[in-house]
């Protein structure tokens, strides 16, 4: 059990141990030079070695990309491919066990999280970076504004996919309200 874990337990040990010793390692310059003058003996003309101070330009401020906003469009997108996946695999699951001839087996649970799952990380993703900012990227600005339209289009087509899934009819012919009870 544990040798199938290990990789896993691996990194996150890494992960954990460098960012703790970079931070060990960056000390400030005032702590050098107080640790320098502990140890060695003052200068004979008295005189320390202090750096000036130079003023630092003000750093811009930090641009949130994970606001509330993101967050709800992209659970609503979670939500939607959650009801089209479940969806399609309960038709799947059906017309499989009714004996419909187009449907030779039905995915397993797994296989379908994963493949799906993925596909959600990939968008994630990609509207994430379309939100966030890039000094580099020419009209930056105008595709931050536009973050919002790709989960919207994604969400308004899983959810129609969605419906039409539940709305689905039995594989043997049409409902008895339309053709009478034949």
């Amino acid at each position: 059990m544990l040798t199938r874990h290990l990789p896993v337990y691996t990194l996150l040990a890494l992960l954990i141990s460098f960012p703790h010793l970079a931070v060990a390692d960056d000390k400030p310059a005032g702590e050098i030079h107080e640790a320098a003058a502990e140890m060695g003996p003052a200068p004979a003309n008295n005189a320390t070695i202090s750096p000036s101070p130079k003023a630092l330009p003000d750093a811009p401020a930090p641009r949130k990309v994970m606001d509330k906003k993101f967050m709800g469009l992209m659970a609503a997108l979670g939500g939607a491919e959650t009801l089209r996946l479940t969806t399609h695999k309960l038709v799947l699951d059906n017309e499989f066990a009714a004996g419909a001839p187009w449907v030779t087996s039905v995915p397993s649970d797994p296989h379908m999280v994963a493949k799906y799952g993925g596909i959600f990380a990939a968008e994630f993703l990609v509207i994430y970076e379309l939100k966030k900012p890039h000094d580099w990227l020419p009209g930056d600005k105008v595709l931050r504004k536009l973050w919002w339209v790709p989960p919207v289009v994604l969400t308004t087509i899983h959810l129609k996919n969605g419906i039409r899934s539940i709305r689905t009819q039995a594989p043997g012919g049409c409902p008895p309200e339309y053709c009478g009870g034949q």
